[in-house]
């Protein structure tokens, strides 16, 4: 498998390599066509304290016609995942190593005031399969500085066990969204957006594999308790997680974009709720400057806050009669959390004189530190993410 991952890496910053040299020594004027053919690549590459590993290549490409108002693309994605986090270690396991093999295909049609979009997506490893698909609907009014938006998708999880069938041991999952939003042009400078989310959720999430520490009545573990303290301190049963059934997610997204002179600046926030009783806010801000025609970069914070599900319990007691909490999870990111991350972006134009962004370099970096705030095992997690892509105009 690390084999896989480094010939998958190599392979794709070849491509990378060999493309962005032809199109940089490609000074030709760029010509009308009718036809856009752009074709991308990019490889992320996470880790963290918390011993997880993951390279994620990606190839994608898409062509449109601006004129006629259609566009299709695709995209195929593969995470090489390889982790000895605290949760595996703590159930006496081996270093856990899979891949993900994702594909997605998208069209649109837009040819006025009213377009069209559908998508699909696969995504498949050796114990979990996930196939969604979506449409959206979109109409320009005002002379089109008001888009509302309406979308609907829907999609459908097995989650099993690795070598055991579907057909000896699944768990179903069905998603349900749905997406309206309005979209509005401020001033010449100005864009303001806002969209909201309904999700339903209907089948069991809980993991095959997360088995949750049971506790004798009046054992209260601090934050943070080692593996060994746990150890010593648990009861001889240990059950499978097992989650609610259903799950409604509710959430408000608002985006304010303002070009100034010579930069961009990017306000997101987000407003989250669930049926769990978790309630979330995102704060995400991106500020891009230009650095000549064929440079820029800027600054990236992202601030995420988080209260516990319902059911939530640092340390989950046994009942009297043997009987286990009917919910539970050791799940910490259903947990109380704060986190922060701080990175940029780099794009670099290697196009011609006449039009430098046909082919673009980029690059992204986002370390994040994240608190557990009532959580076994770990109190901080601290990660880095780092992404490379090249984007191309044949």
């Amino acid at each position: 498998m690390q084999l896989t991952a480094r010939r998958l890496l190599v392979a794709v910053l070849g491509i990378l390599a060999s493309v962005g040299v032809a199109h940089a020594e490609d000074e030709a004027p760029p010509q009308v066509r009718n036809v856009d053919v752009r074709a991308s690549s990019e490889v992320a590459t996470y880790a963290d304290t918390d011993h997880v590993f993951v390279v994620s290549p990606t190839v994608a490409g898409n062509v449109s016609n601006p004129t006629a108002g259609w566009s299709v693309g695709g995209r195929y994605l593969v995470d090489v995942v390889s982790a000895a986090s605290v949760d595996i270690v703590s159930t006496a396991s081996r270093r856990w190593e899979e891949v993900r093999h994702v594909g997605a295909v998208d069209g649109a049609y837009k040819p006025g005031n009213l377009g069209v979009a559908a998508t699909a997506n696969i995504s498949s490893e050796p114990d979990y399969l996930s196939l969604t698909a979506g449409g959206s609907v979109t109409q320009d009014l005002l002379s089109k500085n008001l888009t509302l938006l309406l979308g609907y998708s829907h999609g459908h999880d097995v989650a099993g066990r690795t070598v055991t069938p579907f057909s000896i041991f699944s768990r179903t999952l069905d998603r349900d969204g749905i997406k309206g939003g309005v979209t509005l042009v401020l001033d010449r400078a100005t864009i303001l957006s806002v969209v909201g989310d309904v999700g339903i959720e209907h089948g069991d999430p809980s993991k095959p594999y997360r088995y949750v520490p049971i506790f004798a009545p009046g054992t209260n573990l601090p934050r943070g308790a080692s593996i060994d303290v746990v150890t010593q301190q648990r009861l001889s049963a240990r059950p499978l997680e097992q989650l609610p059934l259903t799950r409604d997610r509710y959430a408000l997204a608002g985006r304010v974009a303002h070009r100034f002179g010579l930069s961009t600046l990017r306000v997101d926030q987000r407003a989250y709720v669930d049926t769990w009783g978790l309630k979330a806010s995102t704060t995400d801000t991106r500020w891009i400057f230009d650095f000549g025609r064929r440079v820029e970069a800027g600054p990236h914070v992202r601030l995420h806050l988080q209260t516990a599900v319902d059911f939530w319990q640092r340390t989950y007691v046994m009942k009297p009669g043997f009987d286990f909490p009917a919910l539970r999870t050791g799940d910490r990111e259903l947990g109380p959390l704060v986190g922060l991350t701080g990175g940029g972006s780099l794009r670099i134009g290697l196009g011609s004189r006449a039009n430098p962004r046909s082919s673009v370099l980029g690059f992204d970096l986002g370390l994040t530190t994240t608190q557990y705030l009532d959580d076994l095992y770990l109190t901080q997690r601290a990660s880095a993410l780092g992404v490379i892509s090249l984007e191309v105009q044949l």
